[in-house]
């Protein structure tokens, strides 16, 4: 019922050298280039990196699969990660036989602190909704690197933006994009995964590549089900309840349907082995990263505008840095209300005003497991005080909007919280 609920929602509606990340818009790869290559090409483009140390995959939670496949074969035991976050993001840990040690977020930035527990092999620095904060996440990677772990950023909300260092340079060993159901592209499948040229000399970031570039191709069947999806989700929400959630596991079940999140990925595994996207998922990927500036530009101005109507709000807690230098191109614009039923009233509140507001990450290992024991936790959240705060007001807003729709659904939202 989880996967329903999750569904449901999630679905309705040129080389450059490391570092001098702040690329701006770029000239399009050549129009004859095959779409994989033109990906890379754009993502590099995008981040001030390189193309060939872009990979593609299916879906970005596989490239996580096999990076974490690969710190398991070198002896890794342990990645620090966090609960206020999608299951999928920690599937691919658990899936690969490593065990998540869950950290306590900073309210400041929803990634975990430096304040590292356990003996991580790896550690996780998520950008939650986009955010990227950049004195905390240098010192995040810093104590990862100073206890020998490996640094894997979870950029699924900031396709093509990665952290840097003060020097401009990026942070991170490894880092995640996709271009899933609910992100920043307009898509519904695929992923990438940067690889740090610094890293991959190293003998596992060697394996990593090496089991990345040997990925099979995308199978038939899954290749059919992602074309379909759009139309089968249109069709899917337009009937009954009853009747669209029967068959919804029935063509799951078939393979015909490829849902958001899976009742596997519920229960700590993945729906389907590691693959590399096919030319249609390339494709559609292109198309939309050409539109990306435009993407981002709508949402640097929504971002621009919550940030002034969230000034100084009693009730409303925001997070410190989404007000922190200029605004960021957020995916979603994240706000914390007192108590859960505060919350749910604002997100109906702006519903009825025909926006989308959502419930991220209400339910720690969103959308809610339904085996917590596969994650190594027993359910509860008192060990956490921080994502326990956040978890019972957490409602995020929309940013692909204009400024002006931004200020009403925050205003809507100060009336609730008042």
């Amino acid at each position: 019922m989880a996967a329903e609920k999750c569904a449901g929602a999630a679905e309705k509606c040129a080389e450059q050298p490391v570092g001098a990340t702040g690329a701006g818009a770029a000239e399009a790869p050549a129009a004859d280039i095959p779409s994989d290559l033109a990906v890379r090409q754009m993502l590099a483009a995008r981040s001030g990196t390189r193309p060939e140390d872009w990979h593609l995959t299916f879906k970005a939670r596989q490239a996580m699969r096999v990076a974490c496949d690969a710190i398991a074969a070198a002896g890794g035991r342990e990645v620090a990660t966090q609960l206020f976050t999608c299951c999928t993001a920690v599937d691919p840990i658990t899936s690969a036989g490593l065990s998540p040690v869950f950290c306590d977020i900073d309210p400041g930035t929803l990634a975990i602190s430096a304040a590292l527990a356990g003996e991580p092999s790896a550690v996780m620095l998520q950008h939650t909704c986009g955010l990227m904060a950049p004195a905390a996440d240098a010192a995040l990677a810093s104590a990862a690197h100073a206890r020998g772990a490996v640094v894997l950023e979870d950029c699924a909300h900031c396709v093509g933006r990665l952290a840097t260092d003060a020097e401009d340079k990026p942070l991170a060993d490894l880092s995640f994009h996709s271009f899933g159901v609910e992100k920043m592209l307009p898509t519904h499948f695929g992923g990438a995964v940067w690889v740090n040229p610094e890293f991959g000399a190293t003998p596992l970031g060697a394996d990593v590549i090496a089991r990345l570039e040997a990925l099979p191709a995308l199978g038939a069947r899954r290749a059919k089900a992602a074309r379909h999806y759009l139309n089968q989700i249109r069709v899917l929400n337009h009937l009954p309840a009853g009747i669209s959630h029967a068959l919804r596991r029935r063509l799951t079940a078939s393979g015909a349907f490829e849902p958001a999140i899976s009742e596997a990925e519920l229960a700590g595994g993945l729906a389907s082995a590691p693959e590399r996207p096919d030319d249609w998922v390339c494709v559609t990927a292109r198309a939309a990263l050409a539109d990306l500036d435009a993407n981002e530009a709508l949402r640097r101005e929504a971002v621009a505008a919550y940030r002034e109507e969230f000034a100084d709000v009693a009730g409303v807690r925001v997070p410190a840095a989404a007000f922190a230098g200029d605004a960021q191109p957020l995916l979603r614009f994240p706000v914390f209300l007192e108590g859960a039923e505060r919350a749910d009233a604002a997100i109906k509140s702006v519903r009825a005003a025909g926006l989308y507001a959502v419930a991220w990450y209400r339910e720690p290992l969103f959308p809610g497991v339904t085996k917590p024991e596969a994650y190594g936790w027993d359910g509860t959240l008192g060990a956490w005080p921080e994502t326990a705060r956040a978890c019972e007001g957490a409602v995020s807003l929309p940013t692909d909007v204009a400024p002006e729709r931004a200020r009403e659904v925050a205003r809507l939202v100060i009336e609730v919280a008042r």
